[in-house]
Protein backbone atom coordinates (compact mmCIF):
# COMPACT_ATOMS: atom_id res chain seq x y z
CA UNK A 1 0.00 0.00 0.00
CA UNK A 2 2.89 2.39 0.64
CA UNK A 3 4.81 1.90 -2.45
CA UNK A 4 1.56 2.26 -4.13
CA UNK A 5 1.03 5.69 -2.51
CA UNK A 6 4.77 6.52 -3.53
CA UNK A 7 4.63 5.91 -6.89
CA UNK A 8 1.49 7.87 -7.57
CA UNK A 9 3.22 10.53 -5.97
CA UNK A 10 6.21 9.96 -7.59
CA UNK A 11 4.36 10.21 -11.20
CA UNK A 12 2.33 13.21 -10.19
CA UNK A 13 5.38 15.18 -9.42
CA UNK A 14 7.06 13.58 -12.90
CA UNK A 15 3.41 15.51 -15.09
CA UNK A 16 4.98 18.70 -13.90
CA UNK A 17 8.69 18.38 -14.43
CA UNK A 18 9.12 16.46 -17.33
CA UNK A 19 9.26 17.62 -21.11
CA UNK A 20 6.37 15.17 -22.88
CA UNK A 21 4.27 16.55 -19.95
CA UNK A 22 4.71 20.71 -21.18
CA UNK A 23 4.63 19.61 -25.15
CA UNK A 24 1.35 18.04 -24.13
CA UNK A 25 -1.01 19.59 -22.05
CA UNK A 26 0.99 23.57 -21.73
CA UNK A 27 1.01 24.37 -25.42
CA UNK A 28 -1.99 26.16 -24.78
CA UNK A 29 -0.44 28.36 -22.05
CA UNK A 30 2.46 30.00 -24.20
CA UNK A 31 0.01 32.70 -26.14
CA UNK A 32 -0.83 33.08 -21.79
CA UNK A 33 2.28 33.33 -21.17
CA UNK A 34 3.45 35.71 -23.87
CA UNK A 35 0.51 37.77 -22.87
CA UNK A 36 2.04 38.02 -19.27
CA UNK A 37 4.88 39.42 -20.49
CA UNK A 38 2.83 42.39 -22.41
CA UNK A 39 0.73 43.20 -19.44
CA UNK A 40 3.59 42.27 -16.25
CA UNK A 41 2.12 39.29 -15.25
CA UNK A 42 -0.02 38.54 -12.21
CA UNK A 43 2.07 41.49 -10.53
CA UNK A 44 1.89 44.00 -12.34
CA UNK A 45 1.91 47.24 -10.83
CA UNK A 46 -0.29 50.44 -11.75
CA UNK A 47 2.78 52.67 -10.89
CA UNK A 48 4.52 51.55 -14.43
CA UNK A 49 7.09 48.64 -12.72
CA UNK A 50 6.42 45.30 -14.44
CA UNK A 51 6.26 43.26 -11.29
CA UNK A 52 6.33 43.62 -7.11
CA UNK A 53 9.30 42.91 -5.40
CA UNK A 54 9.42 39.23 -3.69
CA UNK A 55 9.70 41.35 -0.04
CA UNK A 56 6.40 42.93 -1.42
CA UNK A 57 4.78 40.17 -2.43
CA UNK A 58 5.54 37.85 0.53
CA UNK A 59 4.30 40.38 3.10
CA UNK A 60 1.24 42.87 0.95
CA UNK A 61 0.14 44.51 4.42
CA UNK A 62 3.81 46.34 5.22
CA UNK A 63 2.99 49.79 5.22
CA UNK A 64 3.50 51.59 1.69
CA UNK A 65 4.23 55.82 0.93
CA UNK A 66 1.18 57.40 0.18
CA UNK A 67 1.41 59.13 -3.85
CA UNK A 68 1.87 62.30 -1.67
CA UNK A 69 2.09 63.20 2.15
CA UNK A 70 -1.97 62.60 3.79
CA UNK A 71 -2.98 64.22 6.62
CA UNK A 72 -4.98 61.27 7.70
CA UNK A 73 -3.63 58.31 8.70
CA UNK A 74 -6.68 56.12 9.31
CA UNK A 75 -10.30 56.21 8.53
CA UNK A 76 -13.36 55.62 10.85
CA UNK A 77 -16.45 55.67 8.70
CA UNK A 78 -19.74 54.61 10.22
CA UNK A 79 -22.39 53.70 7.90
CA UNK A 80 -26.24 54.02 9.21
CA UNK A 81 -27.79 51.10 6.82
CA UNK A 82 -31.02 51.88 5.85
CA UNK A 83 -30.11 55.61 5.26
CA UNK A 84 -31.49 57.69 8.09
CA UNK A 85 -33.63 61.19 7.23
CA UNK A 86 -31.80 64.48 6.70
CA UNK A 87 -34.65 66.23 6.90
CA UNK A 88 -35.57 65.33 10.91
CA UNK A 89 -31.85 65.49 11.22
CA UNK A 90 -29.96 68.17 9.57
CA UNK A 91 -31.41 70.07 6.24
CA UNK A 92 -33.68 72.59 7.93
CA UNK A 93 -36.67 73.23 5.40
CA UNK A 94 -39.09 75.42 7.50
CA UNK A 95 -41.01 75.94 3.91
CA UNK A 96 -41.67 72.30 3.69
CA UNK A 97 -43.50 72.33 7.45
CA UNK A 98 -45.81 75.16 5.80
CA UNK A 99 -46.28 72.31 2.82
CA UNK A 100 -47.27 69.85 5.66
CA UNK A 101 -50.34 67.37 4.73
CA UNK A 102 -50.81 69.07 1.38
CA UNK A 103 -50.91 67.09 -1.98
CA UNK A 104 -47.49 67.02 -3.61
CA UNK A 105 -47.50 69.19 -6.73
CA UNK A 106 -47.32 66.91 -9.73
CA UNK A 107 -43.97 68.68 -11.11
CA UNK A 108 -41.87 66.91 -8.42
CA UNK A 109 -43.35 63.38 -9.70
CA UNK A 110 -42.86 63.49 -13.49
CA UNK A 111 -40.21 61.47 -14.82
CA UNK A 112 -39.18 60.26 -11.09
CA UNK A 113 -38.49 56.77 -9.83
CA UNK A 114 -39.46 55.84 -6.15
CA UNK A 115 -38.93 52.92 -4.73
CA UNK A 116 -42.48 52.53 -2.69
CA UNK A 117 -45.04 55.70 -3.62
CA UNK A 118 -47.42 55.67 -5.73
CA UNK A 119 -50.06 57.73 -7.17
CA UNK A 120 -50.02 61.50 -5.42
CA UNK A 121 -48.32 62.00 -2.02
CA UNK A 122 -48.98 64.62 0.28
CA UNK A 123 -46.10 66.53 1.65
CA UNK A 124 -44.55 65.58 5.34
CA UNK A 125 -43.05 68.21 7.17
CA UNK A 126 -40.13 67.98 9.57
CA UNK A 127 -41.15 66.37 12.66
CA UNK A 128 -38.02 67.06 14.71
CA UNK A 129 -37.06 70.50 16.37
CA UNK A 130 -33.98 72.08 14.36
CA UNK A 131 -31.50 75.17 16.13
CA UNK A 132 -27.98 76.19 14.86
CA UNK A 133 -25.41 75.48 17.13
CA UNK A 134 -21.59 76.47 17.62
CA UNK A 135 -19.57 79.68 15.83
CA UNK A 136 -20.28 77.76 12.69
CA UNK A 137 -24.29 78.10 13.18
CA UNK A 138 -24.90 74.43 11.94
CA UNK A 139 -28.25 73.73 11.86
CA UNK A 140 -29.03 70.40 13.85
CA UNK A 141 -32.35 69.19 15.11
CA UNK A 142 -32.95 67.49 18.74
CA UNK A 143 -32.27 64.40 17.49
CA UNK A 144 -28.68 64.81 18.32
CA UNK A 145 -27.91 66.85 20.84
CA UNK A 146 -24.56 65.48 21.97
CA UNK A 147 -23.64 65.77 18.13
CA UNK A 148 -24.62 69.64 18.69
CA UNK A 149 -22.30 70.26 21.15
CA UNK A 150 -19.47 69.69 18.55
CA UNK A 151 -20.89 71.16 15.59
CA UNK A 152 -18.02 73.29 14.87
CA UNK A 153 -15.61 70.27 14.44
CA UNK A 154 -17.71 68.65 11.62
CA UNK A 155 -17.90 69.24 7.97
CA UNK A 156 -21.67 68.57 6.37
CA UNK A 157 -22.16 67.84 2.78
CA UNK A 158 -25.50 68.87 2.38
CA UNK A 159 -26.43 67.86 -1.29
CA UNK A 160 -24.98 64.48 -1.41
CA UNK A 161 -26.61 62.53 -4.32
CA UNK A 162 -26.13 58.76 -6.09
CA UNK A 163 -28.30 57.10 -8.72
CA UNK A 164 -29.36 53.46 -6.93
CA UNK A 165 -32.55 53.84 -4.74
CA UNK A 166 -32.50 50.48 -3.39
CA UNK A 167 -30.60 49.37 -0.72
CA UNK A 168 -28.38 46.81 -1.75
CA UNK A 169 -27.41 48.73 -4.64
CA UNK A 170 -26.93 51.78 -3.28
CA UNK A 171 -24.59 50.17 -0.76
CA UNK A 172 -22.56 48.51 -2.71
CA UNK A 173 -21.98 52.15 -4.52
CA UNK A 174 -20.91 53.71 -1.85
CA UNK A 175 -19.01 51.66 -0.33
CA UNK A 176 -17.29 49.70 -3.36
CA UNK A 177 -17.91 52.52 -6.19
CA UNK A 178 -20.41 50.12 -8.37
CA UNK A 179 -23.60 49.01 -7.95
CA UNK A 180 -23.24 45.49 -9.12
CA UNK A 181 -21.05 42.54 -6.90
CA UNK A 182 -17.50 42.09 -7.50
CA UNK A 183 -15.65 45.60 -6.85
CA UNK A 184 -13.71 46.18 -3.90
CA UNK A 185 -14.67 48.00 -1.07
CA UNK A 186 -13.23 51.58 -0.12
CA UNK A 187 -11.59 49.77 3.06
CA UNK A 188 -9.35 47.28 0.87
CA UNK A 189 -8.61 49.79 -1.39
CA UNK A 190 -6.93 52.05 1.35
CA UNK A 191 -5.24 48.90 2.92
CA UNK A 192 -4.00 47.91 -0.72
CA UNK A 193 -2.55 51.52 -1.44
CA UNK A 194 -1.39 51.61 1.73
CA UNK A 195 -0.82 48.78 3.73
CA UNK A 196 -1.50 48.32 7.66
CA UNK A 197 1.03 49.91 10.64
CA UNK A 198 0.46 46.85 12.96
CA UNK A 199 1.34 43.41 11.69
CA UNK A 200 -0.26 42.09 14.65
CA UNK A 201 -3.66 43.40 13.32
CA UNK A 202 -5.80 43.07 10.21
CA UNK A 203 -5.51 46.68 8.33
CA UNK A 204 -9.30 46.69 7.58
CA UNK A 205 -11.99 45.62 10.56
CA UNK A 206 -15.18 45.79 10.44
CA UNK A 207 -17.97 45.87 13.25
CA UNK A 208 -21.42 45.87 13.28
CA UNK A 209 -24.88 46.66 15.48
CA UNK A 210 -28.42 47.19 15.00
CA UNK A 211 -29.31 43.05 15.16
CA UNK A 212 -28.52 42.74 11.11
CA UNK A 213 -25.63 42.80 8.41
CA UNK A 214 -26.73 45.56 5.78
CA UNK A 215 -28.53 44.72 2.97
CA UNK A 216 -25.76 44.15 1.01
CA UNK A 217 -24.08 41.83 2.90
CA UNK A 218 -20.56 41.40 3.50
CA UNK A 219 -19.99 42.51 -0.11
CA UNK A 220 -19.62 45.80 0.85
CA UNK A 221 -15.98 44.94 3.44
CA UNK A 222 -15.42 42.26 0.88
CA UNK A 223 -12.04 42.53 -1.64
CA UNK A 224 -13.78 41.88 -4.98
CA UNK A 225 -10.81 41.17 -7.46
CA UNK A 226 -7.92 42.41 -4.96
CA UNK A 227 -6.30 39.76 -3.28
CA UNK A 228 -8.18 38.56 -0.24
CA UNK A 229 -5.64 39.47 2.37
CA UNK A 230 -7.14 43.15 1.72
CA UNK A 231 -10.60 42.05 2.82
CA UNK A 232 -12.49 43.36 6.16
CA UNK A 233 -12.16 40.95 8.75
CA UNK A 234 -15.03 41.44 10.91
CA UNK A 235 -14.98 41.59 14.59
CA UNK A 236 -17.67 41.18 17.06
CA UNK A 237 -18.03 43.41 20.57
CA UNK A 238 -19.66 40.01 21.88
CA UNK A 239 -18.46 37.18 22.51
CA UNK A 240 -15.06 35.94 20.31
CA UNK A 241 -13.73 38.74 19.05
CA UNK A 242 -13.27 36.37 15.61
CA UNK A 243 -15.18 33.09 15.25
CA UNK A 244 -12.48 30.10 15.33
CA UNK A 245 -9.41 32.31 16.58
CA UNK A 246 -9.40 30.17 19.68
CA UNK A 247 -7.14 26.79 19.33
CA UNK A 248 -8.78 23.80 19.42
CA UNK A 249 -9.10 21.65 22.73
CA UNK A 250 -5.95 19.87 22.75
CA UNK A 251 -4.06 22.47 20.67
CA UNK A 252 -1.06 24.58 21.85
CA UNK A 253 -0.01 27.44 20.92
CA UNK A 254 3.39 25.58 20.01
CA UNK A 255 1.38 22.61 17.97
CA UNK A 256 -0.78 25.56 15.99
CA UNK A 257 2.64 27.41 15.24
CA UNK A 258 4.05 24.18 14.11
CA UNK A 259 0.99 23.87 11.87
CA UNK A 260 1.04 26.83 10.03
CA UNK A 261 4.73 26.79 9.48
CA UNK A 262 4.79 23.49 7.88
CA UNK A 263 1.31 24.54 5.77
CA UNK A 264 2.90 27.84 4.67
CA UNK A 265 6.11 25.76 3.79
CA UNK A 266 3.20 23.96 1.02
CA UNK A 267 2.40 27.10 -0.06
CA UNK A 268 5.44 28.60 -0.80
CA UNK A 269 6.27 25.67 -2.97
CA UNK A 270 3.04 26.25 -4.90
CA UNK A 271 3.53 29.80 -5.13
CA UNK A 272 7.13 29.15 -6.42
CA UNK A 273 5.88 26.77 -8.94
CA UNK A 274 2.44 28.62 -10.08
CA UNK A 275 3.04 32.28 -8.92
CA UNK A 276 -0.65 32.94 -8.22
CA UNK A 277 -0.82 36.03 -5.67
CA UNK A 278 -3.72 33.85 -3.82
CA UNK A 279 -1.31 31.76 -2.56
CA UNK A 280 0.65 35.12 -0.87
CA UNK A 281 -2.35 36.00 0.69
CA UNK A 282 -3.25 32.64 2.00
CA UNK A 283 0.45 32.55 3.30
CA UNK A 284 -0.38 36.14 4.77
CA UNK A 285 -3.56 35.45 5.86
CA UNK A 286 -2.45 32.19 8.01
CA UNK A 287 0.63 34.16 9.77
CA UNK A 288 -1.96 36.97 11.02
CA UNK A 289 -4.88 34.61 12.57
CA UNK A 290 -1.83 33.06 14.45
CA UNK A 291 -0.56 37.23 15.59
CA UNK A 292 -4.15 37.86 15.90
CA UNK A 293 -4.82 35.08 18.73
CA UNK A 294 -3.11 37.54 21.02
CA UNK A 295 -3.64 41.01 19.51
CA UNK A 296 -6.97 41.01 18.75
CA UNK A 297 -8.32 39.79 22.05
CA UNK A 298 -6.32 42.42 23.86
CA UNK A 299 -7.60 45.41 21.83
CA UNK A 300 -11.04 44.24 21.83
CA UNK A 301 -11.53 44.40 25.58
CA UNK A 302 -12.88 47.33 26.54
CA UNK A 303 -13.43 46.59 30.03
CA UNK A 304 -10.30 47.62 31.25
CA UNK A 305 -10.95 51.13 30.29
CA UNK A 306 -11.40 54.08 33.43
CA UNK A 307 -15.00 54.43 34.60
CA UNK A 308 -15.17 58.13 32.78
CA UNK A 309 -14.61 56.47 29.52
CA UNK A 310 -17.37 54.17 29.47
CA UNK A 311 -19.71 57.23 30.76
CA UNK A 312 -18.41 59.57 27.81
CA UNK A 313 -19.35 56.66 25.20
CA UNK A 314 -22.29 54.97 27.26
CA UNK A 315 -20.60 51.82 26.74
CA UNK A 316 -21.76 48.43 28.67
CA UNK A 317 -18.45 45.56 27.95
CA UNK A 318 -20.07 42.35 26.61
CA UNK A 319 -22.76 43.47 24.89
CA UNK A 320 -22.86 44.19 20.98
CA UNK A 321 -23.75 48.00 20.36
CA UNK A 322 -22.77 50.55 18.52
CA UNK A 323 -21.31 52.29 21.55
CA UNK A 324 -18.93 49.67 22.29
CA UNK A 325 -18.15 49.50 18.40
CA UNK A 326 -17.00 53.68 18.02
CA UNK A 327 -15.01 52.69 21.60
CA UNK A 328 -13.44 49.71 20.13
CA UNK A 329 -12.49 51.83 16.66
CA UNK A 330 -10.76 54.16 18.90
CA UNK A 331 -8.83 51.78 20.04
CA UNK A 332 -8.35 50.23 17.00
CA UNK A 333 -7.01 53.12 15.17
CA UNK A 334 -4.58 53.93 18.35
CA UNK A 335 -3.04 50.28 17.62
CA UNK A 336 -2.15 51.47 13.48
CA UNK A 337 -5.14 49.79 11.98
CA UNK A 338 -6.04 51.63 9.04
CA UNK A 339 -9.52 51.23 8.19
CA UNK A 340 -12.60 50.48 10.33
CA UNK A 341 -15.59 49.83 9.25
CA UNK A 342 -19.04 50.53 11.58
CA UNK A 343 -21.94 49.65 9.82
CA UNK A 344 -25.36 50.38 12.41
CA UNK A 345 -29.03 48.27 10.84
CA UNK A 346 -32.19 49.65 11.47
CA UNK A 347 -32.01 52.73 10.04
CA UNK A 348 -35.10 52.37 6.79
CA UNK A 349 -37.88 55.05 7.81
CA UNK A 350 -40.98 53.81 5.96
CA UNK A 351 -43.47 54.32 7.93
CA UNK A 352 -44.49 50.80 8.37
CA UNK A 353 -44.98 50.11 11.87
CA UNK A 354 -43.48 52.00 15.34
CA UNK A 355 -39.76 50.85 14.90
CA UNK A 356 -39.70 52.74 11.16
CA UNK A 357 -41.77 55.97 11.81
CA UNK A 358 -39.79 58.83 11.80
CA UNK A 359 -40.97 60.66 14.38
CA UNK A 360 -40.52 57.43 16.96
CA UNK A 361 -38.27 54.53 15.50
CA UNK A 362 -36.01 57.05 13.78
CA UNK A 363 -35.47 58.92 17.11
CA UNK A 364 -34.89 56.37 19.15
CA UNK A 365 -32.24 55.84 16.39
CA UNK A 366 -30.41 58.70 17.74
CA UNK A 367 -30.16 57.96 20.83
CA UNK A 368 -28.78 54.65 20.29
CA UNK A 369 -25.50 56.69 18.61
CA UNK A 370 -25.98 60.37 19.55
CA UNK A 371 -24.10 59.88 22.18
CA UNK A 372 -21.31 57.48 21.25
CA UNK A 373 -20.42 59.10 17.87
CA UNK A 374 -19.83 62.65 19.87
CA UNK A 375 -18.07 60.61 22.43
CA UNK A 376 -15.66 59.39 19.86
CA UNK A 377 -14.92 62.59 18.39
CA UNK A 378 -14.34 64.32 21.91
CA UNK A 379 -12.04 61.00 22.95
CA UNK A 380 -10.22 61.27 19.64
CA UNK A 381 -9.60 65.43 20.05
CA UNK A 382 -8.34 64.72 23.74
CA UNK A 383 -5.84 62.22 22.82
CA UNK A 384 -4.24 64.23 19.76
CA UNK A 385 -5.95 61.68 17.35
CA UNK A 386 -8.47 63.82 15.17
CA UNK A 387 -5.82 65.52 13.65
CA UNK A 388 -4.60 62.09 11.86
CA UNK A 389 -8.05 60.14 11.95
CA UNK A 390 -10.81 61.17 9.29
CA UNK A 391 -14.68 59.64 10.53
CA UNK A 392 -17.07 59.95 7.87
CA UNK A 393 -20.70 59.08 9.07
CA UNK A 394 -23.84 58.66 6.44
CA UNK A 395 -26.03 56.20 4.64
CA UNK A 396 -26.82 55.02 1.27
CA UNK A 397 -29.40 57.52 0.05
CA UNK A 398 -31.94 60.06 1.62
CA UNK A 399 -35.41 60.65 2.45
CA UNK A 400 -38.21 62.26 0.71
CA UNK A 401 -39.86 65.28 1.82
CA UNK A 402 -43.08 63.46 1.08
CA UNK A 403 -45.31 61.07 3.20
CA UNK A 404 -44.63 57.54 2.21
CA UNK A 405 -48.05 56.12 0.31
CA UNK A 406 -46.98 52.23 -0.33
CA UNK A 407 -48.88 51.46 -3.45
CA UNK A 408 -51.13 54.32 -3.14
CA UNK A 409 -52.45 53.79 0.54
CA UNK A 410 -50.76 55.79 3.10
CA UNK A 411 -48.84 54.51 6.13
CA UNK A 412 -49.78 53.43 9.63
CA UNK A 413 -47.14 55.99 10.68
CA UNK A 414 -45.22 58.54 9.52
CA UNK A 415 -41.94 57.71 6.93
CA UNK A 416 -40.36 58.91 4.22
CA UNK A 417 -39.35 57.10 1.27
CA UNK A 418 -36.41 56.31 -0.65
CA UNK A 419 -34.53 59.64 -2.19
CA UNK A 420 -31.63 59.62 -4.50
CA UNK A 421 -31.30 63.23 -5.79
CA UNK A 422 -30.20 64.49 -1.78
CA UNK A 423 -28.75 63.90 1.15
CA UNK A 424 -26.57 64.94 3.94
CA UNK A 425 -23.21 63.19 5.04
CA UNK A 426 -20.70 64.62 7.53
CA UNK A 427 -16.85 63.99 8.24
CA UNK A 428 -14.61 65.14 11.18
CA UNK A 429 -11.04 65.19 11.66
CA UNK A 430 -8.50 64.47 9.09
CA UNK A 431 -7.61 67.09 7.75
CA UNK A 432 -10.87 68.12 7.30
CA UNK A 433 -11.89 72.09 7.82
CA UNK A 434 -14.24 71.81 10.92
CA UNK A 435 -17.72 74.06 10.98
CA UNK A 436 -18.33 74.27 7.31
CA UNK A 437 -22.10 73.33 5.61
CA UNK A 438 -20.90 72.77 1.93
CA UNK A 439 -23.97 72.35 -0.65
CA UNK A 440 -27.43 73.66 -0.37
CA UNK A 441 -30.34 71.88 -1.31
CA UNK A 442 -34.18 73.86 -2.74
CA UNK A 443 -36.78 75.34 -0.54
CA UNK A 444 -38.48 71.46 0.25
CA UNK A 445 -34.62 69.44 0.16
CA UNK A 446 -36.00 67.69 -3.16
CA UNK A 447 -33.16 69.03 -5.43
CA UNK A 448 -29.50 69.90 -4.89
CA UNK A 449 -28.98 73.33 -6.09
CA UNK A 450 -25.92 74.35 -4.99
CA UNK A 451 -22.21 72.17 -4.01
CA UNK A 452 -23.72 69.40 -5.51
CA UNK A 453 -21.21 66.29 -5.16
CA UNK A 454 -21.83 62.60 -5.87
CA UNK A 455 -20.78 59.30 -4.11
CA UNK A 456 -17.27 59.18 -6.13
CA UNK A 457 -16.44 62.43 -5.30
CA UNK A 458 -17.47 61.22 -1.58
CA UNK A 459 -14.30 58.82 -2.20
CA UNK A 460 -12.32 60.77 -3.81
CA UNK A 461 -12.24 62.71 -0.68
CA UNK A 462 -11.60 60.24 1.54
CA UNK A 463 -8.60 58.97 -0.39
CA UNK A 464 -7.46 62.52 -1.09
CA UNK A 465 -6.90 62.76 2.77
CA UNK A 466 -5.08 60.04 3.37
CA UNK A 467 -2.59 60.84 0.56
CA UNK A 468 -3.77 58.94 -2.57
CA UNK A 469 -4.58 60.12 -5.62
CA UNK A 470 -7.97 58.42 -6.72
CA UNK A 471 -7.09 58.38 -10.46
CA UNK A 472 -3.96 57.27 -9.85
CA UNK A 473 -4.84 54.12 -7.22
CA UNK A 474 -5.59 51.15 -9.63
CA UNK A 475 -5.60 47.34 -10.14
CA UNK A 476 -5.31 45.85 -13.21
CA UNK A 477 -7.84 43.29 -13.68
CA UNK A 478 -9.62 41.73 -17.05
CA UNK A 479 -7.25 44.17 -19.50
CA UNK A 480 -7.28 47.05 -17.68
CA UNK A 481 -6.97 49.53 -14.62
CA UNK A 482 -9.80 49.47 -12.64
CA UNK A 483 -10.33 51.96 -9.37
CA UNK A 484 -12.70 52.82 -6.99
CA UNK A 485 -13.94 55.93 -8.47
CA UNK A 486 -14.09 54.25 -11.65
CA UNK A 487 -13.45 57.30 -14.59
CA UNK A 488 -15.50 59.70 -12.46
CA UNK A 489 -14.44 61.48 -8.64
CA UNK A 490 -13.60 65.16 -7.93
CA UNK A 491 -11.68 65.97 -4.32
CA UNK A 492 -14.68 68.21 -2.65
CA UNK A 493 -11.87 71.61 -2.12
CA UNK A 494 -14.27 73.17 0.37
CA UNK A 495 -13.85 70.76 3.15
CA UNK A 496 -10.05 70.63 3.08
CA UNK A 497 -8.53 72.22 6.02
Amino acid sequence: MADKIINEANEHYLRYVTRRHFLQNCATGLGAMALGSVFGGCNWLSSGSSSASVADALNPLAPKPPHFPGRARSVIYLHMAGAPSQLELFDYKPELAKLNNQLCPQSLLEGKKFAFIRGVPKMLGPQAVFKQHGESGAWISNYLPHLATVADEVSFLKAVHTDQFNHGPAQLFVHTGNARLGRPSIGSWVTYGLGSENSDLPGFVVLTSGGKTPDAGKSVWGSGFLPSVYQGVQCRSKGDPVLYLSDPDGMSRDIRKMSIDAINKVNHEEHATFGDPETIARISQYEMAFKMQISVPEVMDISDEPEYIHKLYGTEPGRESFANNCLLARKLVEKGVRFVQLFDWGWDSHGTNKNSAINLGLRNKCREIDRAQTALLVDLKQRGLLDEVLVVWGGEFGRTPMQENRDGKEMPFLGRDHHVDAFTMWMAGGGIKGGVSYGETDEIGFNAVKGKVGVHDVQATILHMLGLNHEKLTYQFQGRPFRLTDVEGKVIQPLLA
